[in-house]
């Protein structure tokens, strides 16, 4: 890779279809297939050394192995769900059949001793699309058919199927924003878990709060969300049974909002609503409006966690319209903690793009 006027600048991956042409792995010349490979196999254990560090284990056994440019490897994505592994492609060069077996086979040896067993490929047809690969579906590598598992994340089982059925996983990124949220809850707060997908937030909550009312407007999302919660019950019986409702998250908060209704806890964790800059000033409305009804549903020293997962909303745009809801609502707000994801996702300076997920902390006074 040189700049214009031939001078070298690296060595990249290259895709033929992506907007994103060249991806930077070396400030040094890669001169063969070999070279490059060594290159990627050291990076992977540089990852794998980092999460060891982290001490997630043994209160979580799931978690982001690879990060992306995070990590650089640009184009991977890799996470451990107990016994499983999952790789996942992004672009063409870790599609390659001889890079995807040296990266797999370096993670399973790696993660061996943790007790890995079975790895399996994660295909999204949106990204292969725009990648010009050929469409493939989710396919077990190693460790025979199926890649069932339960996981724990901050001690809170969950399922996991990667191939066949409903397909599962967890928001790995919130998994330390989870443990927070349930040590603002006490045992008569009563919580509101928005858009609660399988349950992550909720399923901390319940144990700590005297009710739980959980809102997806997947029915699928919301079978695996009763499920998970079937798993806690039997190791803590005294957890608070959750409401599971499907509904539409702004009709339903509308419809609470008018009702009365009033919580000592409420989560927001709403899908990215700005995909592009395109549609940031409609995705700026859409937060608004949650949180203007969230907020005027919290008790006096009520908490808000309120997330958005949304790269192109800045974290600063985003404190901005928790302010101005907080003014339309008439309600003080204090700003407890400004957090992201959880620290397996790392964060890389100079490569803001690694920084996406906004989770703030908010008390009413």
């Amino acid at each position: 890779m040189e700049d214009e006027r031939g001078k070298f600048q690296g060595s990249a991956l290259y895709s033929s279809s992506s907007q994103i042409a060249l991806r930077k792995v070396s400030d040094q010349p890669l001169r063969s297939d070999d070279e490059l490979l060594e290159l990627l196999r050291q990076r992977v254990r540089q990852a794998v050394a980092y999460r060891k560090t982290l001490a997630i284990a043994p209160q979580s056994n799931a978690y982001r192995v690879v990060f992306s440019e995070g990590d650089a490897l640009p184009g991977l994505i890799a996470d451990r769900y107990n016994d499983v592994l999952s790789y996942q492609a992004l672009t063409q060069a870790m599609d390659r059949a001889d890079i995807k077996q040296v990266l797999v086979g370096e993670m399973m040896s790696l993660l061996a001793e943790a007790g890995v067993t079975r790895a399996v490929e994660r295909c999204d047809a949106r990204i292969r699309e725009l990648e010009a690969l050929p469409p493939r579906p989710d396919t077990m590598l190693l460790g025979g058919d199926q890649a069932s598992t339960i996981y724990t994340l901050n001690g809170v089982r969950f399922h996991y199927e990667a191939v066949g059925g409903q397909k599962t996983g967890a928001f790995l990124d919130q998994r330390e924003n989870y443990a927070t949220a349930a040590a603002y809850a006490h045992g008569k707060s009563r919580a509101l878990d928005v858009f609660c997908y399988q349950g992550g937030f909720a399923l901390h909550l319940a144990p700590r709060c005297s009710t739980v009312t959980a809102v997806d407007s997947s029915r699928p999302a919301l079978e695996v969300a009763e499920k998970n919660e079937g798993l806690n019950r039997v190791e803590n019986s005294s957890a608070r049974e959750i409401e599971w409702i499907e509904a539409n998250a702004f009709d339903l908060l509308k419809d609470y909002s008018a009702a009365g209704q009033q919580y000592d806890i409420i989560v927001l964790d709403p899908p990215a609503f700005a995909k592009s800059k395109r549609v940031l000033e409609t995705a700026a409305r859409g937060y608004k409006e949650l949180n203007l009804r969230a907020i005027k549903m919290l008790r006096p020293g009520g908490i808000l966690v309120s997330c958005s997962c949304s790269y192109h909303l800045s974290e600063s745009d985003f404190l901005a319209i928790l302010s101005s809801a907080s003014a339309d609502a008439q309600r003080n707000l204090r700003l407890l903690e400004q957090r992201t994801q959880s620290r397996d996702h790392p964060i890389i300076l100079g490569i803001p793009e690694t920084k996406y997920l906004k989770c703030i902390v908010l008390q009413v006074t």
